[in-house]
């Protein structure tokens, strides 16, 4: 008899709940040893009552905004570095001449002028204002100089023009300032006061219209007045900061005044003394200075001079004219800032940084002595111990009986050939058509014309560069051939294919098959540094220049080994060492022309400058990262190279010299890492094609062209284009053919394909001296133009 099952509908009554009326016990029970989340934290917070989160509230809210204006008023005040100003004119009619004549008001401060170069600067004392400026100038052509310039500078005065804002040249300049990163900008118009009244208040619609394409939310001033002026002054003084921070975490310096002196042996070297503020954080004498575009130093000593321009300067009555003053600052020169001089801190050798980059590799390391007789001993048992087998033997049997028991195990007999193949006979599988054309040609009526010959065309022809013209166009091939066909090659002929691929290695899986980073290093790779841990290095390197450095000074003299040069840009380091650097970039949208890997490029990486020829790998998140051969414009990629240890956050711009010595351009970013075991793999796809078709098996040829190659690469997995998978049989015949089975029947249409990979490195071709680029002015058809009589 069957016993009786409720059905679907029967009613489901709700469980009892213990609630509160459950026992200690019970609940450790459920618990199963978990514990609550108040138990598990670190730090239990405490809770307030709503008055004192109020309370508390307010009292962050005060200390953020005491933070702020500390920062308003030591920048540009009596105890802090003047405010430093770099004034860039965006537009070729914009007269610069004019607007820095307009900022030198003499009835709002005491103007001191300095010729730096050919940059024109002066120094602003504002005592009504409590503020003092620094005033430099850079045109967009000369683009190093606007970019270190824009590395130190605390605020850039922007200069547009009325009519259009920025002209082409301007426009490049924003996007490698936009690239490096801006710090606190301010736009000014010049020239809008010109304009007839009906015109100004559709040039101001149209500019603003402009404005909003780079700068968003961004208002502008004006600049063709003292009182115009006046209002800038003010707005550039009670401007909030912005902060970079690959230069607020470093100690940096704006050289005001240099004086070289040489040595008694040699003129070329000597002592280098620098004068200037330094910024950001504190300097360390026993650190390294690096100079950019020179290369790196060690200090000296640090000295603190008077300040050569107070806000507040001594006034001394005259003994003659009691009723005239005299106003006594300090000149900007050496020799008048080292009266009175106060020396802060001199180098202890035995705790200064080394100026070694590069480690000095040992011959001798790596190599092996000969073994010791205990040595020997102890591998002679570990073999016996290893080759122990533990086998299945009836009882009783000796152990020299049971050596000659074989493992039990099927033979694997030869499988029969389901065709006879012949490798010297051919067969023709397409056959040639030939059909003799016969067409009338129509005869059309033509109309001469007399046209006379152009003088534009030779004079054109003798600026274009054949040799050039045919580089550029192979590789334009190229590339194309690159995107059509990624990482195919053909087999050489002259050559096995053993050989020619010897350090290729085939992958089941390219994501999940394992590659030890340590193997078969190149021996560049003994001269640089690498780090443990670099994130936790990171860390601990900026928290001890936040918390133990040791005390700096706002004015100091730099004593360093250099060569005199004009503008100097400092900025000291955390370190020097040689590494393996990885760079996130993008191309830039604005450049077309081809790159390929390998190609020397100028890097500015931080405060560095440098050249290099870099490796392109695909930014992913997996522990081998594939080559690619050449730059391309619709994904972001990981530039490798050779170059100092700079520590993140860095911008990365990368540049390409041409031949007539002007920089393009070529992709922004910024520095992901310093790790020399990022692997990347460059990848070789060799071709062959199906030349007879059996369900799942098929003979491919092409691929190789004998028996040997063949056998040698039997183990690696084979692949279609239309996502077969399979492997290599046998061979047949002593011409490259072979049998080959897939997972699934062939189309004659498709491509067998094998997959070889090996892992590259990047070539040692590091120099940090760049050569100064010719200026340049972009044309309307986005080609950079050298500037007239620059030729």
């Amino acid at each position: 008899m069957a016993a009786h099952r409720p059905g679907p509908l029967k009613q489901q009554n709700k469980a009892h709940k213990g609630g509160r009326h459950r026992g200690r016990g019970s609940a450790q029970r459920d618990g199963k040893g978990r514990l609550a989340l108040k138990t598990l934290s670190k730090k239990v917070r405490k809770e307030l009552s709503r008055v004192d989160r109020r309370h508390r509230a307010s009292q962050l809210r005060k200390q953020k905004k005491e933070a702020v204006l500390a920062e308003k008023r030591q920048l540009g005040g009596k105890d802090g570095p003047p405010h430093q100003v770099l004034v860039v004119p965006l537009h070729s009619r914009i007269s610069l001449p004019e607007a820095m004549q307009l900022l030198q008001d003499r009835d709002t401060g005491t103007v001191h002028l300095n010729a730096l170069g050919n940059t024109q600067s002066f120094m602003l004392l504002c005592p009504r204002l409590k503020h003092r400026w620094f005033f430099t100038s850079a045109r967009p052509g000369d683009l190093h100089t606007v970019l270190d310039m824009a590395k130190v500078a605390d605020t850039i005065l922007f200069l547009l023009d009325p009519l259009e804002g920025w002209d082409s040249t301007g426009d490049y300049c924003l996007s490698c300032l936009f690239a490096q990163g801006l710090p606190t900008y301010t736009l000014a118009v010049q020239g809008i006061s010109g304009l007839p009244l009906k015109k100004q208040i559709d040039a101001r619609k149209k500019l603003s219209k402009a404005v909003e394409k780079r700068f968003l939310h961004d208002k502008f001033l004006l600049l063709d007045t003292q009182q115009e002026a006046g209002m800038l002054l003010r707005q550039l003084a009670n401007q909030k900061q912005q902060h970079l921070a690959f230069r607020d975490r470093r100690a940096y310096l704006f050289a005001h005044a240099v004086d070289f002196v040489p040595s008694e042996e040699n003129n070329l070297v000597g002592t280098l003394k620098i004068s200037g503020y330094v910024r950001g954080q504190t300097v360390n004498v026993n650190r390294l200075l690096h100079i950019v575009g020179h290369g790196d130093f060690q200090m000296k000593q640090i000295d603190a001079p008077g300040d050569p321009f107070p806000l507040n300067p001594r006034r001394i009555k005259p003994q003659k004219d009691p009723d005239m003053a005299m106003e006594i600052c300090a000149t900007d020169t050496v020799d008048d800032m080292e009266e009175g001089l106060k020396v802060l801190m001199r180098a202890d050798p035995d705790r200064q940084e080394s100026l070694q980059a590069e480690v000095i590799p040992d011959p001798m390391e790596g190599e092996q002595t000969w073994p010791t007789e205990e040595e020997l001993s102890e591998a002679k048992d570990f073999l016996k111990e290893s080759s122990k087998v533990v086998k299945k033997v009836p009882k009783g049997t000796s152990s020299y009986q049971a050596e000659w028991i074989l493992d039990g195990g099927s033979q694997s007999g030869g499988e029969g050939d389901e065709y006879e193949y012949d490798d010297m006979e051919h067969e023709d599988f397409m056959e040639e058509e030939s059909q003799d054309e016969s067409s009338e040609e129509e005869e059309e009526e033509y109309e001469t014309m007399t046209v006379g010959e152009s003088v534009h065309d030779d004079l054109y022809d003798e600026k274009v560069d054949e040799e050039a013209e045919a580089k550029m166009l192979e590789k334009y091939k190229q590339e194309r051939l690159e995107e059509m066909f990624p990482d195919e090659v053909d087999t050489p002929r002259d050559v096995a294919a053993r050989i020619r691929f010897q350090k290729y290695r085939g992958l089941k899986s390219f994501r999940t098959s394992p590659w030890d980073p340590k193997e078969n290093l190149p021996q560049d790779y003994a001269r640089i540094f690498q780090f443990q841990n670099f994130t936790n290095t990171r860390k601990s390197i900026f928290k001890e220049i936040e918390e133990k450095e040791v005390e700096g000074a706002e004015v100091s003299i730099l004593l360093v080994h250099l060569v005199c040069c004009f503008h100097l840009f400092l900025f000291f380091l955390l370190g020097p060492q040689m590494s393996v650097l990885n760079m996130v970039v993008r191309r830039d949208p604005g450049n077309t022309e081809p790159v390929k890997a390998k190609e020397e490029l100028i890097f500015h990486c931080g405060f560095r400058r440098f050249r290099a020829s870099p490796l392109f790998s695909q930014h992913t998140a997996a522990d081998k990262h594939k080559l690619q051969r050449f730059l391309t414009a619709d994904m972001a990629l990981v530039v490798t190279v050779y170059a100092p240890i700079t520590f993140p956050p860095a911008s990365v711009l990368l540049f390409k010299q041409k031949s007539n010595g002007m920089h393009s351009l070529i992709a922004t970013g910024h520095l992901m890492s310093v790790d020399p075991d990022r692997m990347v793999i460059k990848r070789v796809v060799l071709s062959g094609h199906p030349f007879k078709i059996f369900t799942k098996m098929a003979v491919v040829r092409y691929m190789f062209f004998n028996r040997e190659d063949v056998l040698w690469f039997k183990p690696v997995e084979l692949r279609t284009k239309w996502g077969r998978r399979g492997h290599i049989k046998e061979p047949l015949g002593t011409h490259g053919h072979m049998k080959c089975s897939f997972d699934g029947k062939l189309k004659s249409q498709d491509t067998v394909l094998m997959n070889l990979y090996k892992r590259v490195f990047p070539k040692w071709t590091y120099d940090p001296y760049v050569p100064e680029p010719v200026p340049w002015v972009k044309s309307e058809s986005s080609s950079v133009v050298p500037q007239e009589g620059m030729e």
